[in-house]
């Protein structure tokens, strides 16, 4: 599971193996464990697995966190990470257990970077963020906090884990912000890859439409002030997932999706490529965690000072190195 992708640990998202002070599990639910699990993404556009919203729709029953509106928080991720160049991340809350959520934070373009990366890159530089949160939040002992991510690089992903969560002290009994912009997930726009170009997706984000969340509060509070540039086939507001989805008897992935849909050639802004590293046998022995080499047409990722099993890039694409990163591209 450490090879695969992020997750949040704090709060502890529902059913996380390695999330700190979780609650017990609900009677019936297992943790989230395997190749991929609380790390992965819900849905990829290349792979599929989708996975409702939250991932899972059960609650904990009693609250990984209990927050105080308009004061500090720190939301900390899994030091097991690869983080796909960063990409758009937002955290938002929801009061309806997980059908609507409204947007409390935005850590758009460069999530757990801070700057534009010179080329690709699984090695974060930030692994939490704290800010504060509104003051006019409602209390409620049910309340559902979400980190939910588009990444840079890699296939076209969307990763949302949720945390139960109590909140008091809220000013208000209903707060308006943001709609969570959901993208790369069946019924929602693809995002896509960004190539170096981190203004990628940007107008999804700039042009969603307010909403306003509470007890017994959701739904749209006033019109987008623009309506977002999307394709004519993607919708023009950001609706929560239908209820109906409910998981795959059994979800898997790739260990590590790092390589990107195939491309004509890398772009001008990484550094060039100096192709193919040759060595086709894999790698073996001690290594630096998060550190990636390429084997031939595959990859492996250093998991904890040792090297993973090679996992293969798409058909008809080989392994590249670039700038101290790597990408599958055309040989």
């Amino acid at each position: 599971m450490a090879a695969g992708h992020i997750s949040i640990i704090n709060p502890c998202p529902r059913y996380s193996p390695v999330g700190e002070n979780c609650p017990a599990l609900p009677p019936g639910q297992s943790l989230d464990t395997g190749a991929d699990a609380i790390n992965g993404p819900i849905s990829s556009v290349q792979l599929g697995g989708t996975m409702p919203l939250c991932r899972h729709t059960t609650p904990y029953a009693t609250p990984s966190a209990t927050w105080t509106a308009g004061q500090s928080v720190t939301i900390k991720f899994n030091p097991s990470a690869a983080i796909h160049s960063g990409g758009h991340c937002e955290f938002s809350m929801s009061y309806d257990n997980g059908k609507t959520f409204a947007v409390i934070h935005r850590e758009l373009q460069y999530c757990f970077l801070g700057s534009k990366p010179a080329s690709v890159t699984n090695t974060p530089n930030i692994l939490s963020y704290t800010f504060n949160l509104p003051a006019n939040l409602p209390s409620s002992n049910n309340a559902v906090f979400a980190w939910s991510w588009v990444n840079a690089s890699g296939n076209r992903e969307f990763y949302m884990n949720c945390a139960d969560v109590a909140i008091t002290g809220g000013s208000s009994s209903s707060y308006s912000g943001t709609q969570m912009v959901i993208a790369n997930y069946p019924g929602y726009p693809t995002i896509p890859e960004f190539n170096g170009d981190y203004t990628t997706g940007m107008q999804y984000y700039t042009g969603a439409q307010n909403i306003t969340v509470g007890p017994g509060n959701s739904g749209p509070a006033s019109p987008p002030a623009s309506p977002p540039a999307s394709p004519p086939s993607s919708p023009s507001t950001y609706a929560s997932a239908p209820a109906s989805y409910s998981a795959p008897a059994s979800y898997s992935a790739p260990a590590v999706s790092s390589a990107p849909p195939v491309v004509a050639s890398q772009p001008t802004s990484y550094a060039s490529a100096t192709g193919p590293i040759p060595h086709d046998a894999q790698t073996s022995g001690a290594c630096t965690s998060g550190a990636m080499i390429c084997t031939g047409a595959g990859y492996q990722v250093c998991v904890d000072g040792i090297w993973s099993p090679s996992y293969s890039c798409g058909t008809g694409t080989v392994c590249k190195s670039a700038g101290g990163g790597i990408y599958c591209d055309f040989p």
